[in-house]
Formats: C-alpha cells, structure tokens, sequence
C-alpha cells in the first residue's frame, strides 16, 4: 500500500534553500527524504495553506520549481482544505496552543491518511491528531 506524507512548509524550504542549522544538513535530509518517498512510489502531499506560506517568500516561478522535484515523478498529491477542518484546526490551537496553520497542517495530515513531516517543535503538542516525524526517519 502506498504511503502519504504531508509536509511542513519549512521542509519544502529546507530543501530549496539547501538549509543547514550550523550542525545538521536539512536541506539534504529534506532531499533525501523526498528521493525516498518517490522511490518507494509513494507521495507527498502539499495544501494551499502550503502554497500561501511559501508565497511570503517566494514567487509562483520559485513555488513551482519547489514542487517540481515531486511532481515531475507523479508524486505530489494537492490536497483541499475543506471548512470543517479550519474549524477543527482553530478549536486545536487553542486547546493546544500552536498557531493556528500548525493546527490545520495537521488536520490535513490526518485527514488525509498522512504522515507530518517537519521540524517544529510546535508539533509536537499534535502528536494526538496525527503521526509527526522528521525528515531523516525516512532515510
């Protein structure tokens, strides 16, 4: 069975930018990462709340480039964001207190049978909505 994984916007960052964190090469873990899934045939999947984020740094050239590692393989998945799930998510953020787009990543995720894929700590505190982990566990 294939697998889904949803990605956090700053793991699509760490990957076009080839961040590091001045110890770790996220950038490269994030590329890894996205090599396995796409070896596995499986996907990942993004949303507009995805796009948006990225549209604060990037222009739609730029998000395009981004997704087209993935897309090119048949391996990117957009996902809708339905109403009900922005209500759940901003019940969520403030019951557990993470912004309210953390919140709705991961209703997304769970929604849609996936695994969160970031970095942020702020996830942490969802661990209940959804199954959370980082880049390097899919190596």
């Amino acid at each position: 069975m294939q697998k889904r994984y949803y990605f956090d916007t700053a793991i699509w960052r760490d990957y076009y930018e080839n961040r590091d964190d001045g110890i770790r090469p996220l950038g490269e873990f994030a590329l890894q990462a996205i090599y396995a899934i796409l070896r596995n045939h499986d996907f990942i999947l993004y949303s507009k709340v995805v796009e948006d984020e990225l549209k604060k740094e990037y222009d739609s050239r730029q998000i395009t480039e981004i997704f087209s590692i993935a897309k090119e393989k048949q391996g990117l998945i957009k996902v809708d964001v339905k109403y009900n799930q922005r209500k759940i998510a901003r019940k969520l953020c403030q019951m557990h207190d993470v912004p309210f787009s953390d919140a709705l990543h991961a209703v997304l995720a769970r929604d849609n049978h996936a695994v969160l894929i970031t970095r942020d700590h702020h996830f942490e505190r969802l661990v209940d909505i959804t199954q959370v982990t980082n880049p390097e566990s899919l190596i």
